[in-house]
């Protein structure tokens, strides 16, 4: 099937209105929220990788201190890799399901609606939510 035709057949008759929805305030809201949290975050992380990577390639004195045992700063540091990655993911699915996903589940209802009143709904929800307006 040519794409031409699969997008005659999305944007039939009765078929969800993608792109304004796409160009809604409530929506660009929400990704705006998404991407407060995400970029910082995997900024955050990439600095904080990188100081690692930096201490593993130049500052070998300082990665080879034991710090009990045989486990040295190296070691622990590489494993704080792994925790930070975790506490990371709770976090932003904490978030996600606190401000994401209840404006996220009303866009999606508006959508297949085709409501006008559940969008006001939808921007009055994300303003609660964030404090934020559209």
């Amino acid at each position: 099937m040519s794409r031409h035709t699969e997008h005659a057949e999305v944007t039939g008759p009765g078929a969800p209105d993608f792109l304004a929805m796409q160009n809604s305030p409530e929506f660009q809201l929400l990704k705006r929220k998404q991407r407060r949290f995400v970029f910082p975050v995997a900024i955050g992380f990439l600095a904080w990788y990188g100081l690692y990577m930096y201490l593993a390639a130049y500052a070998h004195d300082f990665m080879s201190i034991r710090v009990f045992g045989n486990i040295t700063t190296g070691l622990v540091f590489g494993l704080l890799q792994f925790v930070t990655t975790f506490i990371i993911t709770l976090v932003y699915v904490s978030y996600a399901n606190r401000v994401l996903d209840p404006a996220a589940e009303k866009l999606r209802n508006a959508l297949e609606l085709q409501t006008d009143g559940a969008a006001a709904e939808v921007a009055g929800t994300i303003t609660q939510i964030s404090g934020e307006k559209p």
